[in-house]
């Protein structure tokens, strides 16, 4: 099999997106539209959890929204006024059905659904404690490890039961958990991972962007904030807030490359975002051209931003077809090379003789980009510079981005002359980590803790990593006793 999404595949990926509606009839027709808003967030397997006041349904399947909920006699048996989907893009578990959420348990109080976007990033000696202590894991995914604190607890109320257990994780989180007293929505005290409230007429809803409100013709109330428990049971809404105040740090790439261009943010629209971040790019790394070109589709706000404070002009020189699909059967390497340009192909007639820029949102591993820098050529253009509407990605993400192990990471490896060569291109440059902050209105200050989690950029982890630091201590020791030997 080949992906037909080769600017895709090496591009950072969320884990998931989650949906949760309480109080409308037929609520996981509702929750199937919010999840089609947010099937960029995940688009390995989707999942639909409901609670029809005596009963809990769900129905789980790998692949997309579409295909599998565009069914009546599925959503016909998700019966309700209460359901959370959720769509996944794995970062901790295998990809197999037993990993797609929301996860379901029966504990003492009743059913439990948990839909969750984020990574925690001491899942692993937690499991390993509940396993000694006689919990059976159904699952590979770090949320489970949520369900058996749930279950394990000695607090009284499910509410409590559920604060204690997320006192005892690390990372982040954006939940949205079901159960017979209703449904609770939270967000980790830092705010790592989105999470969003609206309403439509009586019914409540929490989604992982607010396109996903707009779809739904939902009216977009506020974001859940850091720390914040939302807890819904029939028409009483209250919220509480267990945790001790911190400094939120949402993720910044969420403004960079994961929410949708006609999502808002934190009060601010992630398409004007992405212009003024093209703005900066032009402003710190002009250089003399006759196109500005956005890699499809995520750079074309930083393209249109960079064309318009250079006064270059903007054109699609990268067709992309919408039309093919996720992937096809491919005979041989010369086929699958060719098989590439069923999905993005050079628009030749225009690049021809050019000079070019190429803007796009990031550089991981860097081999999309010396695909991008090679189809360029092959069209024919004189010169080919890409700039970058991110700074460099040197770091790798554990709060629920699936990056590589940093020797991955081509910002890793090389110095910008040592990427340039990488790809091939004529120059290479990025947007300062301080034109970022100014782009979102913000000032970075070496003296001051950042707004952002940008850890991905700087290394600055906005929490500790007990699985990644306990794993590094392993692999020293293991080096040492192969010197030993």
């Amino acid at each position: 099999m080949l992906t037909t999404h080769p600017f895709d595949d090496d591009k950072l990926h969320e884990e998931c997106g989650v949906f949760g509606v309480s109080g409308t009839p037929s609520a996981a027709a509702l929750v199937a539209l919010g999840l089609h808003a947010l099937q960029h967030r995940g688009q390995e397997a989707v999942g639909i959890t409901s609670y029809d006041g005596d009963n809990f349904h769900t129905h789980r399947a790998m692949g997309h929204v579409a295909g599998n909920f565009d069914r009546d006699e599925v959503i016909r048996a998700l019966t309700g006024e209460v359901a959370t989907g959720h769509v996944r893009y794995a970062t901790t578990g295998d990809t197999a059905l037993r990993n797609v959420q929301p996860l379901y348990a029966e504990l003492q109080s009743g059913g439990f659904a948990i839909a969750h976007n984020g990574n925690l990033s001491n899942a692993a000696r937690l499991r390993r404690e509940l396993v000694r202590r006689g919990s059976i894991f159904q699952s590979t995914s770090d949320t489970e490890v949520i369900i058996h604190l749930v279950a394990t607890s000695n607090y009284r109320t499910l509410l409590d039961r559920l604060i204690d257990a997320l006192k005892q994780v690390e990372g982040a989180y954006s939940l949205v958990v079901m159960t017979p007293e209703g449904m609770i929505a939270c967000r980790d005290p830092l705010g790592i991972r989105p999470l969003v409230m609206g309403r439509l007429d009586d019914a409540v809803i929490f989604a992982s962007e607010t396109v996903a409100l707009d779809v739904c013709g939902a009216t977009f109330e506020r974001a859940v904030d850091p720390g914040e428990l939302i807890i819904v049971q029939g028409t009483e809404i209250r919220s509480i807030r267990p945790f001790a105040p911190m400094a939120a740090r949402p993720c910044i790439f969420e403004w960079v490359y994961f929410s949708r261009p006609d999502s808002i943010v934190d009060e601010q629209s992630i398409y004007t975002v992405r212009k003024e971040i093209g703005a900066q790019l032009a402003a710190e790394s002009s250089v003399d051209a006759d196109l500005v070109i956005p890699v499809p589709d995520s750079g074309v706000p930083a393209a249109i931003g960079y064309a318009q404070a250079s006064g270059i002009p903007f054109e699609l020189g990268i067709i992309r077809s919408h039309y093919v699909g996720r992937t096809f059967i491919q005979p041989g390497d010369k086929v699958r090379h060719l098989g590439v340009k069923l999905k993005h192909n050079a628009n030749r007639a225009l690049i021809k003789g050019k000079r070019v820029i190429l803007v796009d949102d990031s550089i991981v591993r860097g081999t999309t980009s010396l695909k991008i820098v090679q189809m360029m050529r092959e069209a024919g253009a004189a010169e080919v510079h890409l700039r970058v509407a991110s700074p460099p990605t040197a770091h790798s993400c554990f709060y629920g981005v699936d990056t590589p192990e940093r020797a991955g990471l081509l910002a890793a490896k090389h110095d910008l002359c040592g990427m340039t060569d990488f790809i091939h291109a004529d120059s290479l440059a990025f947007v300062s980590i301080d034109g970022l902050y100014k782009a979102l209105g913000e000032a970075k200050r070496a003296d001051v803790r950042p707004k952002y989690c940008d850890a991905c950029f700087t290394g600055d982890y906005p929490t500790t990593l007990t699985d990644q630091d306990e794993s590094a201590e392993v692999d020293q020791f293991a080096m040492l006793a192969e010197r030993v030997n």
